[in-house]
């Protein structure tokens, strides 16, 4: 009698409905798998490759094997051993082999059909195992096969297998294409593979079954135990579900890494490294969304902040110094915020915030809290560091209407109170822009002036009071614009400081004034002006060293001018530099005394052989008895100490006489000689200038 008619008839019905479930639950965690495969590389797509072929022939087997427990062919029935083994080890290698072919891009390159010959292996898979099977089902009886409904069963399996991984494929393929991720892409395109391959193995063991029959030949003997075999079938059943439970948690957990995975990098992507603040890439984001919430009345400001002292901090303390600052400053803006607000950090020392607003007020209290943060102190290797910072405010739709222009105003602002030291919070005005297009522009042009040698180098004598001879020349920088004619050093020296060009142009300045000196007769002294952001960001003494032994300058005609603040910020390294630089015999001399930092324990501190008094003293020496009683005692404080003091800006013959008096070395101002170039000092004949012979003489004397 047909085993089919058993179905009809002599089965257990809800067997048949537990080896469906088997067949749809195992069939969905197998194309869940099987897409992830397809999305993964080198040896994950090969273990997930493996963890799929386990669940499929899982799915496989027990489908059949459970199936065949609920028949009831009326004879009695048993499993041989080793065959039933062999068709689970058939299922289990057919299907990682085809999974394999399917998903390894060797043979989708070989072929564009690999995953449907990965699929068809897969079927003949399932074929053999289910014909393993059935040879492993012993029964009472005469078997009968029936070659026509083997075939239909063998081409069933492996076309609708092969459609199945084709689809599998199809579907990872435009994923791929669409750079979408594999978890966003598979949910519909999993159900299909799994209704197509459960439809393979329900199609391959029915019209399999359908080609297996079976002629009793006990009649009214003993029968098998159906009790014995359903709870059999209900073991395996279990078993089915906990493999494939199994494939379905390490799926979900994947899944969960990945998102895990997803949502650091995201995190990381967004957040700065050193601070652990949002970045650039967030506050695009941030204020891009602001923008674009029409719908919000509340206005929306800008905060541009740039720390005042970061590049100091750096270079008297170190990087690591710097870094720890930044890393203070970001926690206590962190920890200021308040909903609805925003604080990221968008380069080395700069930050932005950003909040909406209805009254200034709201905006004045967090301006208020983000000044206490930064202008606090912040201690650092039991040392105390204070940075401050620069804060420039621009608000939305008042000042600006779209993200660039918003952004720009900001910066404007935020310069505008780096210039001005009296305001550490400027709000945007639109005459900001005419002052920073100009700003911009002059610096370019001073670039290009420097490399074009638009530059000069004008001198002022030094003269001794005792006995009217010039003693040196002071070097100083001048600027002829093409088209806006001279500029004042006071206006563009600033600029160079700002944007680093004082370091090219200082090297410049000391190279040139050194090549003429060396040719000068008398041999008198020359004097060059160090900038503070020189003194502190050039090897100075490698400078110098370099430029004496280029030019071929005496190192003592050299004399080099700065002023208190350029060594006050780091003593330590100052000193070492000073030191340095008088060992080669270079003469220095500390300008503007009077003013700022000066301090006795300066001059008692650092190699001066000079002191400069400031000319503000000399100005006002006669109306202002203060004036007065300051010039006799810086120069007092000279002769006790043994330093030579020249006074500065001498105008009147009057200055001259009270300096004179009061035993001044060295005057230098309008009276006695206006800056010049050097040829028009060479035509007064006040220097002279020695040939090449002269020169190489003189240096051989030397």
């Amino acid at each position: 009698m047909s085993v089919l008619g058993c179905v009809v008839y002599k089965h257990n019905l809800w067997l048949v409905v537990v080896a469906l479930l088997i067949c749809g639950a195992g069939s969905w965690v197998t194309a869940r798998l099987v897409l992830r495969a397809f999305s993964t590389h080198a040896l994950q797509r090969i273990g997930w490759s493996f963890i799929a072929a386990v669940v499929a022939a899982a799915d496989i087997w027990c489908t059949h094997f459970v199936a065949m427990l609920g028949f009831e062919p009326g004879v009695p029935v048993a499993f041989d051993p080793v065959l039933t083994i062999a068709s689970l080890l058939i299922a289990l290698a057919g299907s990682f082999a085809g999974f394999v072919i399917a998903t390894s891009p060797v043979t989708q390159r070989l072929t564009r059909v690999a995953p449907a010959l990965g699929g068809a292996i897969v079927g003949l898979a399932v074929a053999l195992m289910h014909y393993a099977g059935m040879l492993a089902y012993r029964v009472e009886g005469i078997v009968i096969w029936h070659r026509g409904w083997i075939a239909i069963s063998l081409v069933l399996a492996v076309a609708i297998s092969a459609l199945a991984l084709h689809l599998a494929g199809a579907a990872a393929a435009r994923a791929q294409d669409n750079a979408a991720s594999m978890r966003a892409s598979t949910n519909a395109p999993a159900r299909r593979v799994a209704v197509v391959l459960a439809l393979a193995i329900a199609a391959l063991h029915f019209s399999g079954m359908t080609a297996f029959q079976v002629e009793p030949l006990a009649i009214g003997g003993h029968f098998s135990n159906p009790a014995a075999l359903q709870a059999l079938a209900l073991a395996v059943a279990c078993m089915a579900f906990v493999i494939a439970g199994a494939g379905c948690v390490s799926f979900l957990l994947d899944d969960s890494v990945r998102a895990e995975s997803v949502e650091h990098l995201r995190t990381m992507a967004m957040s700065d490294m050193l601070t652990g603040l949002p970045n650039r890439a967030s506050f695009n984001a941030r204020i891009d969304a602001e923008l674009a919430r029409t719908q919000d009345t509340r206005k929306l400001a800008l905060i541009g902040i740039d720390l005042n002292r970061f590049k100091e901090i750096n270079d008297l303390h170190g990087h690591h110094a710097g870094d720890e600052v930044l890393r203070i400053l970001a926690r206590r803006l962190a920890s200021l915020v308040r909903e609805g607000e925003f604080v990221a950090r968008v380069g080395g020392d700069e930050f932005v915030a950003l909040m909406r607003f209805n009254t200034r007020d709201e905006l004045g209290d967090l301006l208020s809290r983000l000044q206490d943060a930064l202008y606090r102190p912040v201690r650092y290797d039991d040392a105390e560091v204070l940075s401050g910072a620069s804060l420039g405010v621009a608000i939305y739709p008042d000042d600006a209407t779209n993200k660039t222009v918003l952004i720009n105003n900001a910066d404007l602002a935020m310069y505008r109170a780096k210039s001005d030291l009296s305001h550490s919070v400027c709000f945007y005005e639109p005459a900001m822009d005419e002052v920073a297009r100009a700003r911009r522009s002059l610096t370019h042009d001073l670039r290009e002036a420097l490399a074009r040698g638009q530059l000069s180098v004008h001198y002022q004598m030094q003269t001794s009071v005792a006995t009217g001879e010039v003693c040196g020349y002071e070097a100083l920088l001048r600027w002829e614009h093409p088209r806006l004619g001279f500029i004042s050093p006071a206006r563009f020296i600033p600029l160079a400081e700002e944007n680093g060009l004082i370091l090219g142009i200082g090297a410049w300045v000391l190279r040139e004034a050194c090549s003429r000196a060396v040719a000068w007769s008398p041999p008198v002294k020359v004097a060059v002006n160090l900038s503070p952001v020189q003194f502190a960001h050039a090897d100075l003494p490698k400078l110098v060293e370099t430029v004496l032994v280029e030019t071929g300058l005496a190192p003592e005609r050299l004399e080099l001018e700065l002023t208190e603040s350029a060594i006050f910020a780091d003593r330590a390294r100052s000193l070492d530099v000073l030191q340095r630089i008088k060992t080669m015999g270079v003469k220095l001399a500390l300008d503007d005394f009077g003013t700022g930092y000066s301090s006795l324990d300066t001059l008692r501190s650092f190699p001066f052989d000079k002191i400069k008094l400031d000319q503000s003293f000399v100005s006002e020496s006669e109306s202002s008895r203060e004036a007065t009683a300051i010039i006799r005692a810086v120069l007092a404080l000279g002769k006790s100490l043994g330093i030579p003091v020249l006074a500065e800006g001498i105008e009147t013959k009057e200055q001259l006489s009270l300096l004179a008096d009061e035993g001044c070395d060295e005057v230098q101002g309008f009276l006695l000689g206006r800056p010049a170039p050097l040829s028009q000092i060479v035509a007064s004949g006040q220097l002279s200038l020695q040939t090449d012979d002269e020169q190489a003489i003189q240096m051989g004397q030397g």
